[in-house]
């Protein structure tokens, strides 16, 4: 069986203004990156802008992620290249650019797999056009300015050990978490703590996600919470003077990246925030780009419905020229079987009982995305360990409440895997207005917001606040910042914040550890149970499998 790097280096990709010209793009509106991939220019991206045609915005997510997998970036792209390819709507999918730090680790790409994948899936996985690598440039600038900051007089009194900006780089480096900088003689700087989040954790890619332009992106930095003061006064970047100089080195990653599908279909891949530690979608520019040029938008929201799904529901749409007119969520025999047995050992065998009670996790993720008022359809990803009567057993268990169930192979087969679920999804996209209803109101206080997406979402019975969590929150109402949306760091292998609790528990308590502001973004960051903003590599890291040879080709990427 070949590798997804094999089919992807295997596939003839098109010049990429030729890609450009199926939604009305010549060759002088990129910027090209050698001949497959390219930047839109910005006369090209007001131009497209200023057209008052949206098209129609379907949002993929999914179960809970297990060992197993679901395949979420592969049905977004199989799916895209369905409606593109066979029913010959003009389409573009929008997604994350993969942060390289899990490439090399665990976790894996996020350029889809089998005959389903976006290309050059090396670029993408690896260097790309250098948006990380501005990225994490920018945040280690932000900190050097602001330690230099205080070296040369410190005239606003900055407190070193009230400082939360924190490091950046995009390695799962655990040894980078907790750092002392400025040891040695005092030409060294200022001794103080400090520490690294992985640079797709980092405040900064939330705003490269948000900002709307150049201009909303330097005002943005400008209102990033440096720290405080010995006075006990908050210190904003914009207060230091150094939103410009950060603005200057993001300018050209603000710019989203043309790429396609194996199979030609135009696809934007830009930023890339986690889901599990931060809000989890492409951004915005790309997405409101792409429903200008394109009559449908494919784009999807990391992990579960219950992380991804539900910031983009309560908070991403709020900043796109329009809501979700549909929503898909992806679901596998394998994953619903794990989600009842805990164990990888069996899921090749039929297991009817293990299925119906890991369908609960489904039933909760797609009922939790009806609640929203948006059309959902339910996509199984087909294995072929699967039994015919799994898969019928599982399309009856959705369709018992009342949500269409289609059955695709994407990975194997390409757009032909899935073009009647296509249908379905063009269908459902097209039945009418959508009035999304949100789990929380814009002026509810903080805790309000997390009581309500704990109970409608995860279905926790309560929330249980850490001593410092109720500090932060104190502080948060101080400095008039409470009323802004919530984005909940917590695992993604559970609706609790506990990993091991698979399926739908109930009657559980979500415990908050601590609120951050995170000002330049426009939200507060909500941290429960173990969350990681910085992963660590694991025993056997994908690395040990990356190899290149004496031409350039690189194997082993998955």
């Amino acid at each position: 069986m070949k590798t997804d790097i094999q089919i992807a280096q295997e596939a003839v990709a098109l010049p990429i203004s030729t890609i450009a010209s199926q939604v009305g793009l010549s060759a002088t509106d990129l910027e090209p990156y050698g001949v497959d991939k390219a930047k839109l220019n910005w006369p090209a991206i007001k131009k497209a802008m200023a057209s008052p045609d949206l098209g129609k915005l379907i949002l993929v997510t999914s179960i809970s992620p297990t060992p197993a997998g679901e395949g979420k970036s592969t049905m977004t792209i199989g799916l895209g290249d369905a409606i593109n390819q066979r029913l010959h709507l003009k389409t573009m999918i929008a997604l994350r650019e993969p942060s390289m730090g899990p490439v090399f680790g665990l976790k894996g790409g996020a350029t889809g797999g089998g005959q389903a994948q976006v290309i050059p899936m090396e670029d993408i996985n690896l260097h790309f056009t250098g948006d990380m690598h501005a990225l994490t440039a920018a945040i280690d600038t932000l900190a050097a300015l602001v330690d230099n900051y205080i070296y040369q007089g410190n005239e606003v009194g900055l407190d070193p050990d009230r400082i939360l900006l924190k490091r950046g780089i995009d390695v799962n480096d655990r040894s980078l978490r907790q750092v002392t900088i400025g040891q040695g003689s005092k030409f060294n700087g200022i001794e103080h703590k400090s520490s690294f989040a992985i640079t797709v954790a980092n405040e900064l890619m939330a705003i490269l996600c948000l900002a709307t332009d150049i201009a909303d992106l330097k005002q943005r930095i400008g209102l990033m919470l440096v720290g405080y003061s010995r006075a006990e006064q908050p210190v904003y970047v914009k207060d230091l003077g150094f939103e410009g100089a950060i603005a200057a080195l993001l300018a050209n990653a603000l710019k989203p990246n043309l790429v396609q599908t194996i199979e030609h279909t135009p696809a934007l891949v830009h930023g890339g925030p986690f889901a599990n530690i931060a809000h989890g979608a492409n951004s915005v520019i790309a997405t409101n780009l792409a429903l200008h040029l394109s009559d449908y938008v494919l784009t999807e929201a990391g992990f579960g419905s219950d992380l991804g799904g539900q910031k983009f529901m309560d908070f991403v749409s709020n900043h796109l020229e329009k809501k979700p007119d549909a929503s898909v969520v992806v679901a596998t025999v394998r994953a619903l079987k794990y989600q009842a047995e805990g164990t990888t050992d069996r899921l090749n065998e039929e297991n009817l009982p293990a299925l119906r009670e890991g369908f609960k996790n489904l039933e909760r993720h797609m009922l939790n995305m009806k609640n929203y008022g948006v059309p959902v359809i339910v996509l199984i990803n087909h294995f072929a360990t699967d039994t015919q009567a799994e898969l019928e057993l599982l399309q009856n268990l959705v369709r018992d409440q009342g949500i269409d169930a289609r059955v695709v192979d994407y990975h194997e087969q390409g757009s032909s895997g899935g073009v009647e679920a296509a249908k379905a999804v063009v269908n459902l996209a097209n039945t009418g207005h959508v009035e999304l209803q949100s789990t929380y109101q814009a002026d509810d206080a903080v805790k309000s917001k997390i009581a309500k997406v704990a109970k409608k979402i995860y279905h926790a019975s309560q929330v249980e606040y850490s001593e410092q969590a109720e500090q932060d929150i104190d502080e948060l109402v101080k400095m008039g910042k409470d009323k802004l949306p919530v984005i909940i760091a917590k695992t993604q292998y559970s609706f609790t914040d506990n990993q091991k609790l698979l399926g739908a528990p109930t009657d559980f308590t979500l415990h908050v550890k601590g609120a951050s502001l995170k000002n330049g973004a426009g939200f507060i960051v909500v941290t429960t149970g173990h969350v990681l903003d910085m992963p660590g590599l694991p025993k056997q890291p994908a690395a040990l499998d990356i190899d290149v040879d004496n031409d350039g080709k690189i194997s082993g990427l998955f």
